[in-house]
């Protein structure tokens, strides 16, 4: 049994620790039966980390606002533990997390998922920080998100509306907080038999690494049912574990304990971090009958995505396959609108579409809810939305609406209504300056 054995409590014979805290009875039990000598030290004194979670749980939208999670969309948070069997195990062939990363990026349409990875700081140790960025480089490029997991990953968990994960300690805090969880890697010989976390693994629903991501995941969220056991288990004193602490602290060390209330630090707000997609979008649109268009974006997806409609590819244009432009419908950028480098958006999207003929629009975002827009006809847009989103989907919707040869000034004055899954976003249009054109029909 990992960490109560006599091995790693006993010199001689003899406790090495004056106090072993424990967050919970149930462990004395196992300590009992794996190293009696050691139960006379055992002291209960909750979970400081789980604390900070449960005191930090008011501020979830502040979070999920800080990791660019945007109205609607889901966050899924891929965690992984150190250990050869672990979702992010050896580097070997049969490790789940570098088949899964890009598939979950490229499967899950993109403006209704944000994902983000935490990994056990041990992996960063053991690999070195430049190995790990090289693997999850793709991913990132594909807007993976990528946790500090040493500050960052209880803000992250508390974001969450999924977690994928294995046996780890993030999975187990998830599923005390009530989150679904999918394990991707669940090896029971890596752990006690009669441990909480054992009967966790078993109980949990399994990832199918093979299968289509979003039915399992719509399936998780759906059929989600809290379990029991990492609720109760986690520790037996929520919310007390400062008070526990310090006060086994002072009287190990024989000083009076302070009068003032024992408290733990906050959980900080994390840097904002929007989701920057560099690798090309395969976009489908739907018009409906009332004039609103339905937008799905995938990052290079392996196959065509389900749905039809209407497609195109929009690609941002720091992309790292530059041919990827030559073919793009929409090309991207996002920055300051007086970025002194690029010049003015309508001077950098002239310049953009003067060099790749086959792009009809080039779209500059200069914020949460705002891009500027220029169309080949000469016809220079800015898109407003009533909060904040990626103003590239409702680029790509203006390119759809503008495809239909409709006439711009009924544009500018209904807007422009645009759907990502259960979002739906009403969208200014303000024209900056007229095109040549009405607008262009498809074929043209």
């Amino acid at each position: 049994m990992f960490g109560l054995g006599a091995e790693w409590l006993l010199s001689d014979g003899i406790p090495v620790a004056d106090a072993m805290v424990l967050s919970h009875p149930e462990q004395i039990g196992r300590l009992a039966d794996a190293c009696p000598e050691a139960v006379p030290t055992a002291v209960l004194g909750g979970d400081p980390c789980f604390d900070r979670i449960l005191a930090a749980r008011h501020h979830r939208d502040r979070y999920r606002r800080a990791l660019g999670v945007r109205p609607g969309q889901r966050f899924v948070l891929l965690n992984s533990t150190w250990n050869p069997t672990s979702l992010f195990g050896d580097a070997g062939p049969d490790d789940v997390l570098p088949l899964l990363l890009p598939r979950l990026t490229s499967e899950l349409p993109a403006d209704e998922y944000r994902v983000a990875a935490v990994l056990h700081p041990n992996i960063w140790h053991g690999h070195g920080p430049g190995q790990v960025r090289l693997w999850l480089d793709r991913a990132r490029r594909a807007g993976l998100a990528l946790i500090d997991p040493l500050e960052g990953w209880r803000q992250a968990l508390i974001a969450a509306d999924a977690v994928i994960g294995d046996f780890g300690s993030v999975s187990y805090y998830a599923a005390a907080c009530g989150t679904p969880v999918l394990l991707g890697a669940a090896p029971l010989e890596a752990l006690g038999a009669s441990s909480p976390v054992a009967a966790f693994v078993r109980s949990a629903p399994r990832l199918d690494p093979y299968g289509a991501l979003l039915p399992q995941l719509e399936r998780l969220l759906a059929e989600h049912r809290p379990l029991d056991g990492p609720a109760g288990l986690t520790t037996s004193a929520p919310g007390r574990s400062a008070a526990l602490l310090r006060g086994l602290f002072y009287r190990l060390i024989g000083v009076a304990e302070p009068a003032a209330p024992a408290v733990l630090d906050p959980l900080p707000l994390p840097p904002y971090e929007p989701p920057l997609r560099t690798a090309p979008l395969r976009v489908l649109t739907h018009t409906a009958a009332d004039g609103s268009i339905a937008v799905q974006r995938f990052v290079e997806p392996r196959y065509e995505p389900d749905g039809g409609g209407e497609g195109h590819i929009a690609a941002h244009e720091d992309t790292l396959d530059p041919s990827v432009l030559e073919i793009a419908d929409v090309i991207l950028r996002y920055g300051d609108a007086d970025d002194p480098r690029l010049g003015s958006p309508c001077m950098w999207a002239a310049e953009v579409l003067d060099r790749y003929p086959s792009a009809s629009l080039a779209a500059y975002v200069t914020g949460p809810d705002e891009c500027s827009v220029l169309h080949r006809s000469g016809l220079l847009l800015r898109l407003t939305a009533e909060s904040a989103a990626d103003p590239a989907a409702h680029a790509s919707a203006l390119h759809a609406w503008l495809s239909t040869g409709s006439d711009v000034a009924e544009l500018v004055a209904a807007g422009l209504t645009v759907r990502t899954g259960a979002s739906t976003q009403h969208v200014r249009v303000t024209v900056v300056r007229e095109g040549t054109a009405r607008g262009e029909r498809r074929g043209s």
